[in-house]
């Protein structure tokens, strides 16, 4: 949810206004093409048969084309107020002699132009009523000058206040999203880890690794491991010295890798490193140390005495083939169950694997 879908709104409303502007101009210029039988008959004023003509023209673009943009108000509403400025020019030596109120119902006709389309839109406002308010005020030459001053002031200091008070509404509108969007990106980021031992979870791991396989060189390394006999641990220790063992052991792990390494917590006492960009021979450095840190925190664990009276380890290292993620899992699956197998705080690594080994049931 960027601002793009907000700018995207306004831009949808901007095209409305404009819509909305060329439909008035056309209807009011259509309007004066009426003829009535207690006026003067003249010929066609030819600005409104133009503002017609353009009206009609460039509302039409706007429907067969709904997608384009059309950055056109400013410049259509300052063309559009230069022809009713010609017409009121144009009419005003035909009716002065018979209406006197000609320049005033002409300038609100164009105030009511701009009043309901260019209420948001301040600059195009002025622009559209500044060419018929100096030809007005020139052919008034000051006989109703407070009657005019008052209708031109009247509206421009309301739509003032009022573009004032929709900037504002808009700059707290952009700061409110984007501190919505920064709160989007946190609970994403948090939704990709672990909430017990700040690790990734599996989301976390997804997220990186395609990052990882496409802009990373060189060989990369699954280590899978499983903590030793841990559903006795939180049998007889209880769940809440479970959690602290867990949350101790990812810490371990944490630690004994690189920063470039990535750390999951991918079951319940399962975790899984992700190596990037090193050889065998250093991943499977690494993978000891980890089993070694973890041996060192000296967590008491009396369950698992046939291995060693602390929490151990057992772990299952495999590389990544042609970019085969879940076949390196597997892989690195199948080697730690026989490290499992063969007595667990062991690292066993896939290619070390005869072709065909039977896994015990005990080493589940």
């Amino acid at each position: 949810m960027k601002l793009q879908s907000y700018d995207e709104l306004k831009h949808s409303k901007y095209r409305l206004s404009l819509m909305l502007f060329l439909f008035l101009n056309v209807a009011v210029s259509l309007f004066c093409l009426i003829p009535f039988t207690d006026c003067p008959q003249t010929e066609l004023s030819a600005p409104v048969v133009t503002i017609t003509f353009l009206s009609t023209l460039t509302l039409f673009a706007c429907f067969i084309r709904p997608k384009a943009k059309f950055p056109l108000l400013n410049a259509v509403a300052l063309l559009l107020g230069a022809l009713w400025a010609w017409h009121i020019y144009h009419r005003y030596h035909q009716v002065f002699l018979f209406d006197n109120h000609f320049l005033i119902i002409s300038l609100l006709s164009v105030f009511f132009i701009s009043a309901i389309a260019l209420s948001d839109y301040l600059t195009a406002f002025c622009l559209h009523i500044t060419p018929p308010v100096v030809t007005v005020l020139l052919l008034d030459n000051g006989q109703h000058l407070t009657m005019l001053l008052l209708t031109l002031s009247l509206p421009l200091i309301g739509f003032s206040l009022q573009h004032l008070m929709r900037r504002r509404v808009d700059h707290f509108t952009r700061r409110l999203m984007r501190q919505l969007y920064e709160e989007k990106e946190t609970f994403s980021d948090l939704s990709m880890l672990d909430p017990l031992t700040g690790l990734y979870n599996r989301r976390g791991l997804k997220n990186r690794l395609d990052n990882i396989l496409e802009n990373h060189a060189g060989s990369h390394f699954v280590l899978l491991l499983d903590i030793d006999h841990f559903k006795a641990y939180n049998d007889n220790y209880g769940h809440a010295m479970g959690d602290q063992a867990l949350a101790r052991v990812s810490v371990a792990i944490r630690d004994a890798v690189r920063s470039r390494d990535v750390v999951v917590r991918y079951g319940g006492e399962e975790f899984l490193v992700l190596m990037t960009n090193v050889n065998a021979s250093i991943a499977m450095k690494l993978a000891e140390r980890i089993r070694q840190y973890v041996v060192d925190l000296e967590i008491p664990h009396r369950f698992n005495e046939k291995v060693s009276t602390h929490v151990t380890i057992s772990a299952g290292i495999a590389p990544i083939f042609d970019d085969e993620f879940d076949q390196a899992v597997a892989n690195a699956d199948r080697a730690l169950y026989v490290a499992k197998n063969q007595g667990r705080n062991t690292i066993l690594a896939w290619e070390d694997l005869p072709k065909i080994v039977p896994v015990s049931s005990e080493a589940l």
